[in-house]
């Protein structure tokens, strides 16, 4: 009975391991943690939302049809084709930008990237601090910058909701988190004593948005988590079923021991 109980220990924490893996942040920067759950419908379909109408203008995801995208969020195909798709009509068609490559060089200087796998590239924490992590910079093209990717070629499209912040300073990886803190920037100018800590970037909003901080933060959330679910449709199934198949195994393991015991039971 002892060997049992070890077997089935070594099944659960296995199990996990791999969730703490899988929600891992990437690459070695400082990056927020994505409390994300990829059961919430509600969560999901926002996300979907926000993808449609920020990031599918100049992003493709192209590995991903619109119509499986409806049935795995549990999206009415009249909200999806009212809603959602801007760049065709057709619900079997690939989610994809209607901008041209050349125009996106032109613009942009580089062709943004197809974003149906950048969750398992940069991971969900690196991408939900990158997109909380933009502030005001007139040193660039786009008159924006990113925290966690300095010069990057994306402008702040989501300006209206977050509102537009600017860099204070850097805090020490081990302090990082969502707080408030007291500091200068590189002019010396201090802040007013609430900063928002993105990463390690301490982010200090000069124009308030159409969403709270804990709006925008749950928002980008929900996109995360979306992002998330593109790069595997198929884990919002996988999870359940791993769940049913290790419980199922763990009772077959006590039948079959019992089962054991009874064949033996004269022997010993």
């Amino acid at each position: 009975m002892k060997k049992l109980i070890n077997l089935v220990l070594v099944l659960l924490i296995g199990f996990g391991s791999t969730q703490s893996t899988y929600a891992a942040g990437g690459h070695g920067a400082v990056v927020d943690h994505a409390d994300m759950n990829m059961s919430d419908m509600a969560s999901l379909q926002n996300g979907a939302k926000l993808f449609v109408n920020y990031c599918l203008s100049c992003h493709n995801a192209a590995y991903a049809r619109y119509n499986l995208v409806a049935q795995d969020l549990g999206i009415p195909e009249d909200i999806l084709i009212e809603n959602m798709m801007f760049t065709t009509d057709k619900v079997g068609d690939l989610m994809k930008t209607a901008m041209s490559e050349k125009d996106a060089k032109e613009w942009f200087g580089v062709v943004p990237p197809d974003l149906t796998l950048v969750s398992r590239v940069r991971k969900p924490d690196w991408l939900y601090t990158y997109l909380r992590g933009f502030y005001q910079d007139d040193g660039t093209g786009s008159g924006w910058n990113n925290s966690l990717f300095e010069n990057v070629a994306m402008p702040h499209v989501m300006y209206e909701l977050q509102g537009v912040q600017r860099l204070v300073g850097r805090v020490d990886a081990d302090d990082h988190g969502t707080g408030t803190a007291h500091a200068a920037d590189e002019n010396g100018l201090t802040t007013d004593g609430n900063v928002r800590i993105v990463g390690d970037a301490m982010l200090e909003t000069v124009i308030p948005g159409t969403m709270t901080a804990d709006e925008f933060d749950n928002a980008m959330l929900d996109l995360t988590a979306f992002l998330t679910y593109l790069a595997e449709p198929a884990q919002l199934k996988r999870k359940t079923i791993g769940v049913y198949t290790l419980g199922f195994l763990i009772i077959l393991m006590i039948l079959c021991y019992l089962l054991k015991k009874e064949y033996w039971r004269d022997v010993h």
